[in-house]
């Protein structure tokens, strides 16, 4: 028996010696000391052990079992000790390192264009409004006086969706939902995306617009100039100057287009990057609202005049940053966005 004691002391010294977990040591213990551990076993055949040898052997074991259980809980200090300072290694912070600066956001050009757009015309009195993307073709085009075989109706620049609706080319529906529901006078602006089938640098195939309307008794295109003028200096600059140029757009009649004078090289360079030597930057169209279109909301156009613009928000915003890919708006590359 006393061979047996030594072997299960050995055993126990080298397997607490290889242990390297708290687990590990536990089923030691319980392997060694539990219920029907191989030390409880040895104790209960002490009584096959003639009495003569009891008492030596008797005192072997319990010398075997005190060291076991002392080397245990020394095993389990150390462990626990060696836990804690990987652990407290692992939460260390060195606080002479540099902290880890976050970039904060930054509203994107679109969406700052966009806001001072309207906060101005918010400051002249127009009221904001808004419009469903996916639109009906009457409100889209018919209700504007566009007639059905006018080109914006091909599929070629229309994206068509199901029963016979459309993704909106424009942000003038806003204005026949608006005049459909409320009566003169009005003063509105709306604002959002547009889809049409363009892609390359110059355009895409979803750009963002501005549309603005006023309706009242004798409105004038002249009223349309000054609210254009005045609109577009506070925000291109009091310096800047305005071309109205003869257009031709179904829903507004006479029909123009302005031109700014270029904010960079103010005509003065021929090889200007912004304007190409013109002197001059096409910004919006607009004119005074065409009678169809109020024949179609219902106001009498002998009554009522008005007048009607928009604006491509992108084209604005590549003017007014010296942004040369319309790409790059929508491309979400951070060194770019990091610049505004």
């Amino acid at each position: 028996m006393r061979a047996t004691l030594e072997a299960i002391h050995q055993n126990a010294l080298s397997t607490l010696a290889a242990s390297a977990s708290e687990a590990d040591v536990e089923e030691v213990r319980v392997r060694l000391l539990g219920r029907k551990g191989e030390l409880t076993t040895v104790v209960r055949r002490l009584r096959d052990v003639p009495p003569a040898e009891r008492p030596e052997l008797g005192a072997y074991l319990n010398e075997i079992k005190d060291d076991i259980e002392r080397r245990v809980e020394s095993a389990l200090v150390a462990l626990r000790a060696a836990a804690r300072e990987r652990r407290v290694a692992a939460e260390k912070v060195d606080v002479t390192l540099p902290g880890n600066y976050r970039i904060p956001g930054r509203l994107h050009p679109i969406t700052r264009t966009t806001e001072q757009i309207i906060d101005i015309f918010i400051g002249l009195g127009f009221s904001f409004a808004e419009g469903p993307e996916i639109e009906d073709d009457y409100h889209n085009f018919t209700a504007l006086n566009i007639p059905h075989d006018h080109p914006a109706r091909d599929m070629h620049d229309t994206m068509f969706a199901a029963d016979g609706r459309v993704l909106r080319t424009h942000t003038s529906p806003v204005q026949i939902r608006v005049m459909e529901t409320h009566a003169p006078p009005l003063r509105a602006i709306a604002a959002g995306p547009c889809y049409r089938h363009d892609y390359d640098a110059t355009h895409s195939p979803m750009f963002h617009q501005i549309e603005g309307f006023m309706v009242d008794r004798r409105v004038t295109f002249g009223d349309l100039k000054g609210v254009l003028t005045l609109a577009l200096r506070r925000f291109f600059g009091d310096d800047t100057r305005l071309r109205f140029r003869a257009s031709f757009f179904p829903f507004t009649e006479p029909s123009a287009e302005i031109d700014i004078s270029c904010f960079l090289c103010q005509g003065r360079d021929a090889q200007c990057r912004v304007c190409k030597g013109s002197g001059w930057l096409e910004v919006l169209g607009a004119g005074c609202i065409d009678p169809n279109v109020f024949a179609a909301v219902g106001y009498d156009p002998e009554i009522y005049t008005g007048f009607a613009f928009g604006m491509g928000v992108d084209r604005v915003a590549m003017l007014k940053y010296g942004i040369n890919d319309i790409r790059l708006l929508s491309g979400n590359d951070v060194r770019f966005l990091r610049q505004f």
